[in-house]
């Protein structure tokens, strides 16, 4: 150990080796944020040094506390925190921060980096999903802990700064958590003053700690954030405080030890050679030498292995005597746990008779009931909209009220709803989902983009699917929706025509086990005759041929509610001696997924196609080919009854009959 070193604490040797390894990381790679690493390592060494239930050997252990740096761009905090506690990162992988094949993106990303949460980095995002994953916590914990087995029993730790508090979203997440008591979600806000385009006074004025004291929030504010015995100090009162979440809020020095400390120049840049060693001068560590570790702090450091080993150990032999006691229950624990769905659950699905019409929303309520007790790790809700999509159990307790109960309550926080559906499935146990009017996806957009980034076990149930809508008129009326979540890689989509498509839909969301979405009806739609038909394994192709017809001349493709339509065009064609095939295409997703053979077995290339959808037409000419039509609109919708609506815009029998005559040569 250097001369200047040899005089620091342990602890404070351990603190700056963080704090250097972050500039180091950034400065390797020339890019990145080395300011808040700067200023936040405090909160860091004490949580992964000394105060986090977690284990670096088994970052998947279910009783771990969770750890969400929600200001992502702080990444090389979170890297070097996770390489020095001895989780599965090498010193080589901080060196390659941010370069093509890293397992060190700008980022965090789930599942790309041993000890990462969720992906985080849109500001205000984690902070979202920590509430789902304290949620999950809370109802777990309330589902399986019996008197003397607490075997659900940890925190939600955040890391948030300015930008994550000045995000709407996390205005709505703060206050849901605040109304659902989540006494074990912990937030540090990093209160430093400064954000990217300088002093936070520009734009950022507000109170932040009485706001949080509104939601109903237990407040703490420490005013040095090197003050290693107040930050502790802190966090037992957090969690001695069980009925509400809270937040310390602690005044930090952004780029801390830096030539530009306190400025905005430390925040999303490299220092450059000269700050990075006039950096590490301050700190007394060699200046010639980059990725210093000393011996000292990284056994300092690594007794987090040693720890985390036993208080696993701990928890397994609670776990082996709560399975003695309670058998059934640990059985279930272990199966949710590992994402396993009940052996026969698809059993209780039901099938629907086509002797009424039914809307899709009421075809997947009745699906959601029928197949609550084999799936009991099923819940969610909607944003305060229940009554019009459908999703809720009955009877089924509030989630809020008792929270083994499978209701959420979301209220109107369309982004924060989706976000904390997000945190429930990353911390595994729950298939969580959340409802609202299709066309406020628009809301939830960047939430659902991150269900995708991460790949979790999410499912967005999404009504009011058209311009069926009707008298509500084009502000709730969707159209380039579907479209748009299309496009988002690794997002399931279902239309599903029928109520016997959306059982099937709802089967395959929770097969699949990544993140789905359904867009359903709020008028009623017939039910097609399934006799001889197997729905399931038809959907599950994405697309098929509902209806064909021999030697047939023109292909109507269509989704959703114009399906129905498009086999009454099939009837009047076929009187004027024109023969087509009509393919019912809940999926795009699942359609890709199959072979070229099965592909072109459906949509025969040679046979021109129309497409039909009430929905933007952008996308849709792949299908139809450049000689066939696209049947869609390039407008928004209109204010008047739904049948009026869909009539007017060329969604009727006539017009698609119309439209595919055209085709036939």
């Amino acid at each position: 150990m250097t001369t200047g070193l040899a005089s620091l604490s342990l602890d404070q040797l351990s603190i700056d080796t963080l704090r250097l390894l972050a500039v180091d990381t950034v400065e390797k790679a020339n890019s990145g944020h080395p300011g808040a690493p700067l200023g936040c390592a405090p909160i860091a060494y004490l949580l992964f040094h000394k105060l986090m239930r977690h284990n670096p050997a088994h970052a998947k252990w279910s009783n771990r506390d969770r750890f969400v740096l929600s200001n992502g761009h702080a990444s090389a905090l979170l890297y070097g925190s996770l390489f020095l506690t001895g989780y599965d990162l090498t010193l080589d992988d901080l060196k390659s921060f941010r370069r093509w094949g890293s397992r060190t993106p700008g980022h965090p990303e789930r599942d790309h980096t041993d000890g990462v949460e969720v992906t985080t980095g849109p500001l205000g995002q984690g902070l979202a999903m920590a509430v789902g994953m304290a949620m999950a916590e809370k109802h777990l914990a309330a589902l399986y802990n019996r008197p003397g087995f607490n075997v659900v029993d940890h925190y939600t730790y955040v890391l948030a700064g300015d930008g994550d508090m000045m995000e709407g979203m996390s205005h709505e997440a703060s206050s849901l958590a605040g109304t659902l008591g989540l006494g074990k979600l912990i937030i540090f806000y990093d209160d430093n003053l400064i954000s990217l385009d300088g002093p936070t006074e520009l734009s950022f004025t507000e109170n932040t700690y009485q706001r949080y004291e509104a939601y109903n929030w237990h407040v703490q504010r420490v005013a040095d954030g090197n003050d290693l015995d107040a930050i502790e100090a802190a966090i037992e009162a957090a969690k001695a405080e069980t009925g509400r979440p809270s937040l310390i809020g602690v005044r930090t020095v952004i780029g801390y030890g830096s030539p530009k400390a306190g400025t905005n120049k430390v925040h999303g840049e490299a220092m450059g050679a000269a700050d990075a060693a006039a950096t590490k001068k301050f700190f007394g560590f060699p200046e010639d030498q980059s990725f210093y570790v000393p011996d000292d702090a990284l056994a300092n450091w690594r007794k987090a292995r040693e720890r985390g080993a036993a208080l696993e150990a701990g928890w397994n032999a609670l776990f082996e005597s709560y399975a003695k006691a309670f058998p059934e229950l640990a059985a279930e624990f272990e199966r949710t746990q590992k994402g396993q769905l009940k052996p026969g659950w698809e059993k209780s699905i039901p099938s629907f008779p086509s002797d009424k019409p039914i809307a899709t929303r009421n075809a997947g309520n009745a699906v959601l009931n029928a197949i609550a007790e084999s799936v009991p790790e099923l819940l969610g809700g909607a944003a305060d909209l229940t009554a019009s999509t459908k999703t809720i159990f009955k009877p089924g307790a509030n989630f809020h009220v008792d929270p083994t109960g499978r209701n959420v309550f979301f209220g109107v926080r369309e982004l924060a709803m989706c976000a904390a559906v997000n945190g429930m499935a990353a911390h595994g146990g729950v298939i969580p989902f959340g409802s609202t009017f299709f066309v406020f996806s628009d809301y939830a957009k960047p939430a659902l983009r991150i269900a995708a980034l991460m790949g979790v076990h999410s499912l967005f149930v999404f009504t009011h699917d058209s311009i069926g809508v009707g008298e509500d008129g084009p502000t709730h009326e969707p159209i380039e929706h579907l479209m748009a979540l299309r496009a988002v890689p690794f997002m399931t989509d279902f239309r599903p025509a029928d109520a016997n498509e959306t059982a099937a839909a709802w089967r395959l969301a929770l097969e699949r086990k990544s993140p789905s979405f359904m867009a359903l009806t709020r008028q009623n739609v017939p039910v097609f005759d399934a006799a001889g038909r197997d729905v399931y394994a038809s959907v599950s192709k994405g697309a098929y041929v509902i209806q064909d017809a021999a030697n047939a001349q023109v292909v109507i493709v269509a989704t959703g509610s114009e399906v129905a339509p498009s086999l009454a065009a099939a009837k009047l064609l076929a009187a004027d001696g024109i023969r087509a095939r009509v393919v019912s295409f809940p999926s795009w997703k699942l359609f890709e997924e199959q072979s070229a053979e099965y592909k072109s077995s459906v949509l025969p290339r040679d046979l021109p196609r129309l497409t039909v959808e009430a929905g933007s037409t952008l996308g849709w000419w792949k299908y139809a080919g450049s000689n066939g039509d696209v049947l869609g609109l390039v407008r928004f919708g209109a204010s008047a009854p739904g049948p009026t609506a869909m009539a007017n815009l060329g969604f009727t029998p006539e017009n698609i009959a119309a439209r595919a005559k055209a085709l036939v040569k």
